[in-house]
């Protein structure tokens, strides 16, 4: 008893530790990758602009794979890639040597990672490589290895050394991380990929909130309460009753010429039936196009403190955007 007690003790005082002791390793850990990714931006060669030359020509997809750590980050520079229009798929190295090496076709091109170059679950895909003439473009941290001699490309990575004070990966696993981040995102660039086609891909999420259109959310055709300058206010009010947006839109010849809301109508109550649409209306309303983000049209409303935005394609009204219709769709 007495020794568990004394080697709990000798445990819980070498790990023993303040606030600070712990805030300046973490900086040391940032620190050392940092110096990673600064040696990596001096580093970077023909050697990348052949990856992206080579990537951006395939037909098919870009494969990924690695092991370990470094499996896992090639499985997020493939969604990224993916996910900004290069199509990518991992594949496991050694699930690659039970069958899924059939995925992979020669159309495709195959980017490995491997920290020491030496990863032997990478021997079977390598080979399959060779043999069906499939590009293999190598990230590598070893510039002698076995992965460097068999890859028609091999990005190297600056010899860094690892967070101290093990040798986990560290700094390697981020500079490959940032890699795939410059590859994804130099192909964007060769492609001309927009954020048109980058919403696409994110349908759902807050990414894909953020490309809502006004389009998107709009009341148009039948919904929409429009009116004439000359419609008689009686007529005006069960416009405004049965569309339920408080508000009516007014059309001259086509163009949206003004808006009547409850402000208005509070202030021209007075003989208020005896007008028409025209004296009661304020000229020249907001207005939104129906290409711009939801986003922008809140924006709008919360700005100016209504509720509500006629959508107006060049001078002709085409919709209706209320502000629910952002919160509900998760616009923020």
């Amino acid at each position: 008893m007495y020794l568990i007690i004394n080697t709990m003790a000798q445990l819980h005082s070498k790990t023993a530790h303040t606030a600070q002791d712990d805030i300046a390793h973490g900086r040391g850990v940032l620190e050392q990758e940092i110096k990673g990714l600064q040696a990596l931006v001096s580093s970077l060669d023909e050697h990348f602009a052949a990856s992206v030359e080579c990537i951006a020509h395939i037909k098919g997809r870009v494969i990924v794979s690695g092991m370990g750590k470094s499996g896992h980050v090639a499985r997020k520079i493939a969604a990224t890639m993916s996910s900004t229009g290069t199509p990518s798929h991992f594949v496991h190295p050694a699930e690659a040597s039970h069958g899924e090496l059939g995925m992979i076709t020669r159309d495709d091109a195959v980017l490995a990672l491997s920290n020491s170059g030496e990863t032997a679950e990478l021997a079977d895909l390598i080979a399959y490589c060779k043999r069906f003439s499939i590009p293999l473009i190598a990230m590598v941290r070893r510039k002698t290895s076995m992965l460097v001699d068999a890859a028609d490309i091999a990005m190297v990575l600056p010899a860094i050394a690892e967070a101290p004070p093990t040798d986990a990966p560290t700094t390697s696993t981020t500079m490959m991380m940032a890699l795939g981040d410059a590859l994804a995102i130099a192909l964007v660039e060769r492609r001309g990929f927009t954020r048109d086609d980058f919403s696409v891909f994110h349908p759902g999420g807050k990414l894909g909130k953020a490309f809502i259109r006004v389009s998107d959310l709009m009341h148009q055709e039948s919904e929409l309460p429009l009116v004439s300058t000359d419609m008689p206010m009686q007529q005006v009010l069960l416009v405004m009753t049965s569309k339920r947006f408080g508000c009516a839109g007014v059309v001259s010849d086509g163009v949206l010429a003004g808006i009547i809301t409850d402000g208005d109508l509070r202030r021209n109550m007075e003989g208020l039936l005896s007008k028409k649409a025209a004296d009661v209306m304020t000229k020249n309303p907001l207005s939104i196009r129906p290409s711009a983000l939801a986003a922008e049209a809140l924006g709008v409303m919360n700005e100016r403190s209504v509720t509500t935005l006629f959508v107006v394609d060049e001078t002709k009204p085409v919709g209706i955007i209320h502000i629910h219709d952002c919160l509900r769709a998760g616009v923020a």
